[in-house]
């Protein structure tokens, strides 16, 4: 086991119901100089998937496809938008069959927030409903030479100027197809303007691409020693200690980096084998902060536990907000799944303290 640094406590006073229920408002937590936390070092290993992100540009000031590229096998779809012209628009997302044969997409998971004003409930609020998983599957079969929207819901309601619109949508599929994410005309047809639209450039970030490794798996190897360590952190999406992902623009070749690792989704083991309660908090270390985690562990029903809970988001306000994940006995049972939410800040700090 490596450690970066030693130890510096932690001054804590929280208010919390058993760990059979979901943490209730807390009190006054001082997370002082947590960024010296000693950093638990965790094992890495991708769970494959192939990646599309649409985020540039990400203010869309006109008409035309923001995004694609030729995929098959198991696939997210992560687009994050902002309606930068003067009028409304819809976004559509069309799936192209240029095979010879039938095409079987068989979406499993999916969610979309928005379109709204407040980009960072419009985040928050895809999280929720991704981790919540509660939407039932269904399958589309794309005939050779055919074009079919993903899903009727992604068009279904405009998007007014200054609008953000964020999906995630995970599918399968057995052959070649090329997906095409656009912003077009309120009233234009989508498969008909699928097929004239022009590429728009991306912007000074370049935030799109394709990325393999869609799913992240983090687990420790060692013990936590709560008598040695009170309080140690795990550092997520910060490109040091949890590098973020590296692919290709398909549209210009453009080697890309997906900044923050959005639409990556982490299941993340924390150390367990010990004999003390352990308490975990999820901490934002960037500034403004709104999503959700799921949390799994034989005694919890209340999962996925918004971040914050209280409120719509943490403020720009460092070291001084925190999300409580609960207290638990038995941490070896004890699992995480996370994901950096759209328009939100990051790196965040998973911090674990022994009670």
């Amino acid at each position: 086991m490596k450690y970066t640094i030693k130890l510096v406590w932690i001054t804590m006073m929280i208010v919390i119901m058993g760990h059979e229920s979901m943490p209730v408002a807390y009190g006054e937590i001082r997370m002082d100089n947590i960024e010296r936390l000693p950093e638990w070092e965790m094992k890495k290993s991708s769970l494959g998937g192939t990646l599309l992100l649409s985020d540039s540009p990400e203010m869309v000031e006109s008409d035309g496809i923001l995004y694609q590229d030729k995929v098959e096998g198991s696939v997210r779809l992560f687009f994050y938008h902002v309606n930068a012209s003067k009028t409304a628009k819809k976004m559509e997302v069309v799936l192209e069959n240029n095979g010879k044969e039938v095409a079987h997409v068989n979406v499993s998971k999916f969610s979309l927030g928005g379109p709204g004003y407040a980009w960072l409930a419009v985040g928050k609020e895809t999280q929720m409903s991704y981790f919540t998983g509660g939407a039932a599957e269904y399958q589309i079969d794309i005939p050779p030479g055919g074009v079919i929207p993903l899903a009727a819901e992604i068009s279904a309601t405009a998007v007014l100027p200054n609008m953000l619109i964020n999906g995630i949508y995970d599918f399968t599929v057995d052959r070649q197809i090329n997906v095409k994410v656009m912003m077009l005309p309120l009233f234009e047809e989508s498969v008909t303007f699928s097929k004239i639209a022009q590429v728009l450039p991306a912007d000074q970030w370049h935030l799109r691409g394709t990325f393999e490794g869609a799913n992240r798996k983090l687990y420790s190897v060692d013990p936590y020693n709560p008598v040695l360590y009170r309080a140690v952190g795990i550092t997520l999406a910060d490109n040091v200690i949890d590098p973020y992902l590296q692919g290709i623009d398909a549209i210009d070749g453009t080697k890309v980096v997906n900044y923050g690792n959005y639409g990556v989704v982490y299941e993340i083991k924390p150390p367990g084998k010990n004999t003390r309660r352990i308490s975990y908090y999820l901490v934002p270390l960037g500034g403004y902060y709104a999503g959700a985690i799921g949390i799994h562990h034989p005694e919890v029903n209340w999962s996925p536990l918004a971040t914050p809970r209280e409120k719509i988001h943490f403020e720009d306000n460092k070291w001084k907000e925190f999300s409580f994940l609960g207290t638990y006995d038995s941490s070896e049972s004890l699992s995480f799944t996370f994901s950096p939410p759209g328009a939100s800040n990051l790196p965040v700090k998973l911090v674990i303290l022994s009670q």
